[in-house]
């Protein structure tokens, strides 16, 4: 694979020392408990080994210090929702879909401060897979870990839409295809499944109640979670009722009303807001994070090819007002609900649709960040959802908190993100496994 190489130098050289001890940045451990001030956390062997205040841990004369005085520790990001391996430059094909290119995405979200990225089932033949099996054998260097959904399944038609992803799903219309197509996908031994249960916009039927109550009930059976792609209000209520296990979308016909709401909470429903994607054509104009000196604009010239760049900003100088108020419109709906559910306590996780067309790896997440604020979370709720609560939706029991014993994956920060949700974006450094990651070498192979 052609990217290897260059990621050979994904890492920068360690000293050769037992113990590394980082000191004087405020450490945010994604829990939701108190930010330490001028913490100190020891890392041995990948792993955290003590935390606390500085000058409270207890550390061997020979250890590594790394001073981090005046920067902001919190744990690396968690994607839940994307789907890579499509987007090359300015093209997005089915030709695209290799392993060098799913890599490059999985590259691309390390760069941006993700530490594992969870495919949702738009995947066609075995190259995902393979990713995967080579990360867990130690072939690969690092970069985002890879967990995979397999096909996904919908009725005919009925799921991913757009020509580049056509057959890719198991197309079932009987329950004995449902769980045929469960039995196939945990044999390839996926992290969870998907399925897509509304008409696509009319242009398909609806997986029927039936049919998707089998593939929850046969998931299930062999411990595999159940995720669905929603867009209607009364297939949620039900698909709650059935036991579903996480929305991969929220509601889109109508903002969820209080019953839909407090049963999402008390069955534990994970909810990705799903928002970054639908907002943009909510700007009239050139948004902020688009704009010269914005730290967003910093990270994307550095990793993404010029003319992607330039094709992104030209979308947003040809906005036409009548379309821009009727996407504010139904953006409002995504808002009203997630602030709702917010309120409610439910279990909101981050995830973004990331690897769409222009939805670019790394960008798509900390824009939904933004939204997901703007709709109404505090930024450390947000935090919360995108480090341990992912990770907890996704069986990560090593990852995403900053605590004794869990694995050392973390982003520093030059400013302090419980001010200001953005500051996500003014990474410092990357730490995977306890090793610094050589970002310069990672943006060397993005572009």
């Amino acid at each position: 694979m052609a990217c290897l190489a260059a990621m050979q130098i994904g890492l920068l050289a360690q000293q050769a020392s037992a113990q590394v001890l980082y000191e004087g940045a405020r450490l945010i451990p994604g829990d939701g408990s108190a930010a330490v001030e001028r913490g100190a956390m020891v890392v041995v062997d990948g792993r955290i080994a003590q935390i606390g205040t500085q000058g409270q841990v207890k550390v061997a004369p020979s250890v590594r210090r790394v001073d981090l005085s005046g920067k902001t520790v919190m744990p690396a990001l968690i994607a839940t929702h994307v789907h890579p391996g499509f987007q090359k430059g300015t093209t997005y094909l089915r030709e695209n879909y290799t392993a060098d290119t799913i890599i490059n995405d999985l590259n691309r979200a390390l760069y941006w401060g993700i530490s594992v990225a969870q495919s949702q089932g738009i995947e066609t033949g075995d190259a995902m897979y393979q990713v995967r099996a080579d990360q867990q054998a130690g072939r690969l260097p690092p970069t985002a870990k890879l967990l995979v959904a397999g096909r996904g399944i919908g009725s005919p038609n009925a799921g991913p839409g757009g020509a580049t992803y056509v057959g890719m799903a198991y197309e079932v219309t009987t329950e004995a295809e449902c769980r045929k197509a469960v039995e196939e996908l945990a044999a390839r031994k996926v992290d969870l499944i998907k399925i897509w249960v509304d008409d696509r916009n009319g242009r398909a039927p609806k997986l029927a109640a039936p049919l998707y109550r089998v593939i929850i009930d046969e998931g299930h059976r062999r411990g595999l979670k159940v995720n669905a792609h929603v867009f209607y209000h009364d297939d949620a209520v039900d698909l709650v009722n059935a036991g579903i296990d996480g929305f991969a979308h929220l509601v889109r016909d109508r903002v969820m009303d209080d019953a839909l709401v407090a049963a999402i909470v008390q069955r534990g429903v994970y909810v990705m807001g799903n928002m970054s994607s639908p907002r943009k054509a909510t700007y009239p104009s050139l948004p902020q994070w688009l704009m010269p000196g914005d730290p967003m604009t910093r990270l994307m010239t550095d990793s993404v090819a010029a003319p992607v760049l330039d094709r992104l900003r030209a979308y947003f100088g040809q906005r036409e007002p009548k379309a821009v108020a009727a996407a504010q419109q139904r953006y409002r709906i995504l808002e009203q609900s997630l602030a709702k559910l917010d309120r409610a306590g439910a279990k909101i996780i981050l995830g973004a649709d990331t690897g769409l067309e222009d939805h670019l790896f790394g960008m798509a997440e900390h824009l939904e960040l933004e939204a997901m604020v703007d709709a109404g979370m505090t930024p450390a709720r947000a935090i919360v959802a995108a480090t341990s609560r992912s990770a907890a939706y996704l069986g990560l029991k090593s990852k995403g908190i900053l605590r004794q014993g869990l694995d050392a994956d973390f982003i520093v920060l030059d400013a302090n993100p419980l001010e200001a949700i953005v500051n996500t974006r003014r990474i410092d450094r990357v730490v995977l496994g306890g090793q610094q990651i050589d970002r310069s070498a990672v943006r060397a192979t993005l572009k």
